[in-house]
């Protein structure tokens, strides 16, 4: 028995994405997807620069901090999404809405199961343990444990936002994510302004109110994108019939597809935890630790945003590819995303050397020796920003055809046996000093897009094939 709607037929799928111009198709996924990275970014920058000027410099490193060991536990319950994107990009590309929307309802359901169930609960009571695997100094430390907390807590709207998106951009909309992150980025800005610094009556939250936005924020978005999927009016929906019935076949696809990208994303938070480490037993680690946060967690961003607008864009267009049959266009679709991707990166890098000490004392950074160092560090990421960019677009065609696995092995390697060895080797052997390990940032970078390239043309991904069947009646 199908469960779309009338308005929801496969005649409505975007068809020009298999059919028309391949640039054209991958830049009309992408960009909606970029923007709605760089709005949705600006949200971070805010409350870096909010908690910056209000809290000091202890409050970015306590966000930066935070936010690298919430993204380790985040990225494996979000995997599912990845999962999700492989089954409904295919599914598109075959015309076939049933199974579309069935993999979203099940991707909702077991998302919902894991942030309420799992990460909530565990993350509350682990998070002071988190962080003392980063080596927090103790004024750090007392600032990121609440924001954790209510991060754990209160995360499911995020889970709900990023699926939607996911599904819907997969299915070939990427506008209405865009409108979705714009609300976000609003009303988490609103929040900010009121719950950090305070207003009236209501008090200053410091470093938590900027945990308080993004939870209100996220959460009332993500249920009204609740209610948009139930009503079928998206080219996505939730099936009348069956909606909280586990299906299995599906569910063990959305592991089988997203389990590798989840590994894959805990492992290359961990080695940035891990790294956290290593900036923590500097001599000056709070300023390291603060340079850190926002040089590679939010300027850098500003490649890794764009890079990832592209990564989408090519696994829609190369999965839904596949699925209709024309695995050549799949392949070139990567190429043409990576082209992309380097010049924007190199344009954002040329800020950065140009203009290091403004883009950093936009976020209230005045301390001299914090400046130093992350001048150096934008000097790296400079460089570092075009062969992640690349990289990022090739993992796209990877993941989007169903070889997720490959990134895994690619990031074990460039995210941590790479980076973190050389941060080990140098500590122990001689003194370890903030410019080294931003040189092994590098060193991982470029690893990971040779070995994501590689991996691609070699073109294996072709052979894979999802083994889900059709609904019974």
């Amino acid at each position: 028995m199908s469960g779309a709607p009338p308005g929801n037929a496969a005649a409505s799928y975007d068809t020009s994405i298999t059919d028309g111009p391949l640039l054209p198709a991958i830049w009309r996924i992408a960009w909606p997807t970029m923007l709605q990275n760089v709005i949705g970014g600006m949200q971070g920058v805010i409350d870096h620069a909010m908690v910056g000027h209000y809290v000091g410099y202890t409050g970015n490193a306590a966000i930066g901090v935070s936010l690298q060991i919430y993204l380790v536990v985040i990225a494996f319950i979000s995997s599912l999404f990845i999962g999700m994107s492989v089954l409904v990009a295919r599914f598109v590309g075959a015309r076939d809405p049933e199974r579309v929307n069935r993999t979203v309802s099940q991707a909702f359901l077991v998302a919902v199961g894991l942030s309420l169930g799992v990460l909530a609960p565990v993350g509350y009571f682990a998070a002071p343990h988190l962080l003392s695997l980063v080596n927090a100094a103790p004024g750090v430390e007392a600032q990121a444990l609440p924001y954790l907390r209510i991060m754990f807590v209160f995360g499911v709207g995020m889970l709900l936002f990023y699926m939607v998106g996911g599904a819907l951009r997969s299915a070939g909309d990427a506008r209405t994510p865009l409108r979705l992150g714009i609300a976000v980025t609003l009303l988490n800005i609103s929040l900010n302004v009121i719950l950090i610094r305070g207003i009236g009556p209501i008090p200053g939250y410091g470093t938590a109110g900027a945990a308080m936005g993004t939870a209100i924020a996220t959460g009332a978005v993500g249920v009204y994108s609740g209610y948009k999927l139930w009503s079928g009016t998206w080219v996505v929906r939730f099936p009348r019939e069956g909606f909280l019935r586990p299906d299995w076949e599906i569910i063990r696809a959305l592991f089988r597809f997203g389990l590798p990208s989840g590994v894959q994303g805990v492992a290359m938070n961990v080695g940035g935890v891990m790294l956290l480490g290593f900036i923590g037993s500097l001599a000056l680690s709070g300023q390291s630790q603060a340079a850190y946060a926002v040089g590679y967690t939010e300027l850098f961003s500003f490649i890794t945003w764009t890079s990832a607008g592209l990564t989408g864009a090519v696994a829609t267009v190369a999965g839904q590819s596949l699925g209709s049959g024309q695995p050549e266009r799949a392949a070139r679709s990567a190429f043409e995303a990576a082209r992309i991707a380097a010049v924007g990166a190199a344009a954002v890098g040329i800020l950065f050397l140009s203009i290091p000490r403004t883009l950093l004392g936009l976020f209230g950074m005045t301390d001299p020796v914090v400046l130093d160092i992350g001048t150096h560090l934008l000097r790296y990421l400079s460089v570092s920003g075009v062969f992640i960019a690349v990289a990022l677009t090739y993992t796209g065609g990877l993941q989007g055809t169903g070889d997720t696995r490959s990134p895994l092995y690619i990031s074990l390697v460039s995210q941590m046996a790479i980076p973190l060895g050389i941060c080990w080797f140098v500590q122990r052997y001689s003194t370890l000093d903030p410019w080294d390990i931003w040189r092994a940032i590098l060193a991982g970078h470029m690893t990971r897009c040779a070995l994501s390239i590689w991996r691609f043309r070699q073109g294996k991904w072709r052979e894979i094939a999802l083994d889900v069947g059709k609904a019974h009646a």
